[in-house]
């Protein structure tokens, strides 16, 4: 039995996120957010095989043809909605099995994608993510970021998927809430299962929980906030140990004078004291090369030539 992972994300300004932003990182491009003035560019990334906006079909885009510009589509969906704190997309985030090779990997990406664009009658925006150096090399995995509006051919429409009121779900036959969640799982794990089964391969996944299959074990993959946990102890244990070499090598500074010093010139007094003194010395030192060569310059002797102090030297 392979794995499955499908993991559903809401794109809210109350959280403080952005479409734009979301849509840059997943497809690996440069957009600037309209809204906020701030550019997201993340074109350096090359683990991004395979981006693709897909609508729904039958969907005439000539009156909107700026649904085909990821730049122009995400920030059209932040202008569309007004609350400070509003859900402007949903993300969908599954994993691709590794058995299958790339193209069919994309093609069961894309068949969802399709799917999820035809359901809600939405803007499905689908990035193809390879596993990252040093990571987990199973780890292939697609993005589908869609907008949390029905797109129509004046623009955005009411709200879609997930996000449109229950009354309007049942008028279209959808189910409601976690019913949905449920619902669009098992549509992916029957897809998965689907795409193992044309590549010859004897594997296959299992939307449910381990407790409905009746497995008594605890579950392989880790909750989201328990590796977050993790992360921010480690990141404080960095913190403190740097924070620690630091005071280190101060006090190793401050317990060793200053070289061709007397030890008692290591003090931060006897320091502001010679440095006192040393500027004076440098002034008289400026002062009387000045005087002699404005003497040379009026006697037209300009054989001898001033120096100043090793000491001060530039």
């Amino acid at each position: 039995m392979a794995n499955l992972h499908f993991n559903i994300t809401a794109i809210s300004r109350g959280a403080g996120r952005s479409a734009v932003a979301a849509a840059a990182y997943r497809s690996g491009e440069r957009i600037r957010d309209e809204r906020t003035g701030r550019l997201h560019n993340y074109s350096s990334r090359d683990d991004v095989p395979h981006v693709e906006i897909l609508l729904p079909k039958g969907f005439d885009a000539s009156q909107v043809p700026w649904v085909a510009d990821r730049a122009k589509l995400w920030n059209a969906a932040e202008r569309a909605e007004v609350p400070r704190n509003a859900r402007v997309a949903r993300e969908y985030q599954v994993n691709l099995p590794h058995e299958l090779t790339a193209e069919q990997r994309r093609e069961l990406a894309r068949t969802f994608s399709q799917e999820v664009a035809d359901r809600y009658k939405v803007v499905v925006d689908l990035a193809i993510h390879l596993p990252r150096d040093g990571g987990d090399p199973r780890n292939h995995h697609a993005h589908l970021l869609f907008s949390s509006r029905q797109i129509t051919e004046t623009g955005f429409g009411a709200k879609a998927g997930l996000d449109m009121r229950a009354s309007a779900a049942r008028q279209l036959g959808l189910p409601v809430g976690i019913a949905e969640m449920k619902a669009v799982r098992e549509r992916w794990a029957t897809l998965t299962n689907e795409a193992l089964k044309s590549a010859g391969l004897n594997i296959r996944v299992d939307h449910r929980s381990l407790k409905a299959r009746g497995i008594d074990r605890p579950p392989i993959h880790r909750a989201f906030i328990d590796i977050a946990r993790e992360r921010r102890a480690l990141r404080q244990k960095q913190v403190e140990r740097i924070r620690e070499n630091h005071k280190e090598r101060v006090e190793a500074r401050q317990n060793q004078p200053l070289l061709h010093e007397p030890a008692t010139e290591s003090t931060l007094e006897g320091v502001q004291r010679r440095a006192r003194e040393n500027w004076v010395k440098l002034k008289t030192e400026v002062a009387k090369s000045r005087e002699l060569e404005a003497r040379n310059e009026r006697t037209g002797d300009r054989s001898v030539q001033t120096t100043i102090d090793d000491d001060f030297a530039l």
